[in-house]
């Protein structure tokens, strides 16, 4: 079974991240130029939440609010599910399917 830190190995090491406070135009235009669909939301060096598509999509778009005006913080996913580099594929793909998210940082 392939762990993540194996999957990883041939993947780039920076991670994109955001505070709290970006514009929520901000971190999806920094999504566009990386061609990601997530970004990890840091403060003070504090993992406090990830922000996705599908967030922009449910929580901007469809209740008429503003992507230039909104922060992230407004939006953002605060319960963020977590693994480990010795985490298997496989234990990812269960807990990803049990929990209904896509990004698993």
């Amino acid at each position: 079974m392939k762990t993540v830190e194996q999957l990883l190995q041939g993947k780039t090491k920076a991670l994109c991240t955001v505070t709290p406070d970006t514009r929520v135009y901000d971190a999806l235009k920094l999504m566009a130029d990386k061609d990601i669909g997530a970004l990890l939301v840091v403060q003070s060096e504090k993992l406090v939440g990830i922000l996705s598509e599908r967030d922009y999509a449910r929580k901007v778009i469809l209740h008429g609010k503003s992507s230039h005006d909104t922060p992230v913080k407004d939006i953002m996913t605060e319960r963020v599910v977590c693994v480990q580099p010795r985490n298997t594929v496989e234990e990812c793909m269960a807990l990803m399917t049990d929990k209904r998210i896509r990004h698993l940082p």
